[in-house]
């Protein structure tokens, strides 16, 4: 379980990016992709994410900062979130309380299972500043980020009690 309050301290690291961009130029790094599912509510927290896993050689596309998306939700928008989905390497999930109660976030995440396999999605499960856990329901499902023994961050499969260093995650 990674604390909320720990993603945020990330966000202010974060560049601002244009993430239409990020698949090309993640791939002529050979940076691992990602599309992060999450609620709009939480964008302190996206944030957050995408900057903690660029710092692990990941890059990680959030929909909003697309300039090519539709200015509001439509067709258009969940066909070009289907594609991005098809495109990146993973299906990052971030689950909090906005996002279980989101009405896109279960699409994604299910969109994602059909198309990519459980191998390649993966549940950012947090804890908010009250103790409480999101992401517990999808933990036997699918590979999810934890704290690593080493005191860094991991990829653990379910049930498993080692994972791969997130920088050493290969695709």
């Amino acid at each position: 379980m990674i604390r909320q309050s720990t993603i945020r301290n990330y966000a202010t690291r974060a560049p601002i990016r244009k993430s239409d961009r990020i698949v090309e130029e993640a791939r002529k790094a050979g940076r691992q992709t990602a599309f992060l599912s999450h609620s709009h509510r939480d964008a302190e927290i996206a944030k957050g994410v995408q900057a903690f896993l660029q710092e692990h050689g990941w890059e990680v596309y959030i929909d909003w900062e697309d300039l090519s998306m539709p200015s509001r939700p439509s067709r258009e928008t969940a066909n070009k979130i289907k594609r991005r989905i098809e495109q990146l390497d993973w299906m990052l999930y971030l689950a909090t309380a906005n996002s279980a109660a989101s009405r896109w976030c279960p699409w994604e995440i299910g969109y994602a299972d059909g198309v990519k396999g459980v191998d390649r999605v993966v549940i950012i499960p947090t804890q908010d500043n009250q103790g409480n856990n999101y992401g517990n329901e999808y933990l036997d499902l699918y590979q999810h980020v934890d704290t690593a023994q080493s005191g860094g961050y991991g990829l653990f499969r379910p049930t498993d009690k080692r994972g791969v260093l997130l920088e050493n995650v290969t695709r």
